[in-house]
């Protein structure tokens, strides 16, 4: 298997009620979406209705089952997709502070003599082990997408692959304007797979920083590092290309296409 890439986009939940009140939810509070949420989640959907998925992961959380539910509805190409829920896509955890106003956790930082985000308060999960959680998940979908890609016939032309390309090519902003880059290679066989990912705002900041940091992720021209680790709005649309070269360890190269990606959302009007 010869330079197989697999393209990744992670979306970010919808509103809770929480959300809009600043009360942070975490793991323990597990608050469905709003009216507004809902309203994100379907425009999400129509924005990705042409997009073709070969894998759709998520969080076992209430908010962003419903969100994966919203956006898989409106897709004319994913309606049958089997979603994984995986507990490794849960928001970080904030032990005593959920339930509390984002206000609280900043004085209990500010007590402590730390601050947000780095401060844990009692019974919360620290960076490093929401990192490493989403460094176990990222690795389990590697081996997984180049374990299936292993066992398929090589691609041929205009096979499925260029199908998966030309689906995502068409809505995000490498089919206006990089798409060069994308083709740079062109001797090198086509996707591999193309996977949603719905999880959470902190547990993304996290991993956006893993890839950043372990694993040298290449960014936009237009987009800088301090973009890449701020929090996604929500149903903020990150895309990514994984690519993978042959034989020894798995060690992907990571580009970012697009980052907290938020067109779909022009037309969605806030429910008070």
């Amino acid at each position: 298997m010869s330079g197989e890439k697999s393209w990744k986009i992670k979306e970010l939940c919808g509103e809770t009620r929480f959300n809009k009140e600043k009360i942070l939810q975490g793991q323990g509070v597990d608050e469905p979406l709003s009216e507004t949420g809902l309203k994100q989640a379907a425009a999400a959907g129509l924005f990705l209705t042409n997009v073709k998925f070969t894998h759709a992961f998520c969080s076992d959380l209430t908010r962003t089952a419903q969100t994966m539910q919203g956006i898989l509805e409106k897709s004319k190409l994913c309606k049958d997709v089997t979603v994984t829920y995986d507990s490794r896509l849960r928001e970080r955890k904030y032990g005593v502070a959920e339930g509390k106003a984002l206000s609280e956790l900043r004085a209990m930082a500010k007590a402590a003599g730390e601050e947000c985000p780095a401060f844990t308060p009692p019974g919360g999960e620290t960076l490093e082990q929401v990192k490493m959680r989403g460094k176990e998940f990222f690795e389990f979908l590697c081996q997984l997408i180049l374990k299936e890609a292993g066992q398929k016939e090589p691609f041929s032309q205009g096979a499925p692959s260029n199908a998966l390309e030309t689906s995502l090519a068409e809505i995000f902003p490498l089919g206006k304007n990089r798409d060069s880059e994308l083709n740079s290679d062109s001797g090198v066989p086509g996707l591999a797979a193309s996977v949603l990912v719905v999880s959470h705002g902190a547990y993304m900041r996290s991993l956006f920083g893993y890839f950043l940091t372990d694993l040298k992720c290449s960014l936009p021209a237009t987009l800088s590092k301090s973009e890449l680790m701020s929090v996604s709005p929500n149903t903020g649309m990150s895309l990514f290309i994984i690519h993978f070269e042959e034989g020894g360890e798995v060690k992907p190269t990571i580009q970012c296409v697009c980052m907290n990606l938020q067109d779909h959302l022009n037309g969605v009007t806030e429910t008070h």
